[in-house]
C-alpha cells in the first residue's frame, strides 16, 4: 500500500518500523525505499509547509522521493549524478536532473527547501555541497541534510560493521568475500563525515550570517532520545542518521 502507514512520530515504534524497513533494503526496495519517503515528508512538515513549495532534492535517486513529496503537494524537483540510480525502477522519474550536488545548475534563491537524504557521505566534500544547497534556497527558506555518521553502526553500508578497522579495509574485506568493489567502496563513494564535522560548518555558516540553525537531531530516534545528539564523542556513535536543519538568511 502507498503511502506507506507509519506509526506516530517521534515514538519508539516509529523507530523501529524504520529499522525494519532497512533490513530489506536490498530485498525490497520498494518497501524500504516507500518508508523512508513517506516519513521523510512527514519529517519535513515540521519545518515547511509543502504545499505549492519550490523544492529541490539532492541525490533524489529513482525516484520515490519526487512520488511522496509530489503527492504532499511540493513542486519538487530531484537532482541525481548516478545514471543507474536514477533508472533503477527501470526508468528516470520526472522532474529529476542529471547533475552533481557540489555543482548544481541552479541560480541562487530558488528554492523554498532544499532537501537531502544519505548524500553527505558519498561526496568527498559534503561542506562544498551543503553551501550548494544553502545558495540556491530563498532567504526565509530551509535546507534539510541528513546522512549517516561515519562512526554509526551503519557508517560502512553494506560493508557491516568492519569500517571500525577502517574503511579501505572493510572494502577490500568485502570485495574478497562477494567477487566486486562495494557499492560504497571507502574512498570512492563512501567518505567518514562526522556530526562534528558538519556541525562545525553550520556554526561557521551561521556565524557569517548566511543561515540560522533550526535543528541538530539524529533522524531516526524517538523523541525522548533526541538528546544524544548534543553529546560531543557519544553522537557520533548512538546517531544512526544525523539531521540538521537550517533557515537561510540574507540575500537571495
Amino acid at each position: 500500500m502507498y503511502p506507506p502507514q507509519l506509526p506516530p512520530p517521534g515514538s519508539l515504534s516509529r523507530s523501529l518500523h524504520l529499522f525494519r524497513a532497512f533490513l530489506v533494503e536490498q530485498s525490497d526496495p520498494d518497501r524500504f525505499y516507500g518508508t523512508l519517503a513517506a516519513d521523510s515528508v512527514r519529517e519535513c512538515r515540521r519545518f515547511v509547509d509543502l504545499d505549492g513549495a519550490r523544492m529541490l532534492d539532492v541525490g533524489g535517486g529513482p525516484g520515490y522521493f519526487s512520488d511522496a513529496f509530489a503527492a504532499a503537494g511540493a513542486r519538487y524537483l530531484g537532482v541525481e549524478p548516478d545514471v543507474g540510480e536514477l533508472t533503477a525502477r527501470g526508468h528516470a522519474a520526472a522532474s529529476t536532473l542529471r547533475a552533481s550536488g557540489l555543482h548544481l545548475p541552479l541560480a541562487d534563491g530558488s528554492f523554498d527547501l532544499t532537501y537531502s537524504s544519505n548524500v553527505l557521505e558519498h561526496v568527498a566534500d559534503p561542506e562544498r555541497m551543503a553551501e550548494e544547497m544553502v545558495r540556491v534556497t530563498r532567504p526565509g527558506g530551509t535546507a534539510y541534510l541528513s546522512w549517516t555518521p561515519w562512526l554509526s553502526p551503519h557508517g560502512g553500508h553494506e560493508t557491516g560493521m568492519w569500517h571500525y578497522l577502517g574503511g579501505a579495509r572493510a572494502a577490500d574485506r568485502y570485495a574478497r568475500r562477494h567477487g566486486h568493489r562495494p557499492k560504497n567502496d571507502f574512498g570512492t563513494s563512501l567518505f567518514a563525515c562526522p556530526v562534528s564535522r558538519m556541525v562545525r560548518w553550520a556554526r561557521v555558516a551561521q556565524s557569517r550570517g548566511d543561515v540560522e540553525v533550526v535543528a541538530v537531531e539524529p533522524r531516526y530516534h524517538p523523541r525522548w532520545a533526541r538528546w544524544t545528539i548534543r553529546v560531543p564523542g557519544v553522537r557520533e556513535f548512538v546517531s544512526w542518521n544525523a539531521v540538521i536543519v537550517l533557515r537561510r538568511v540574507g540575500r537571495g
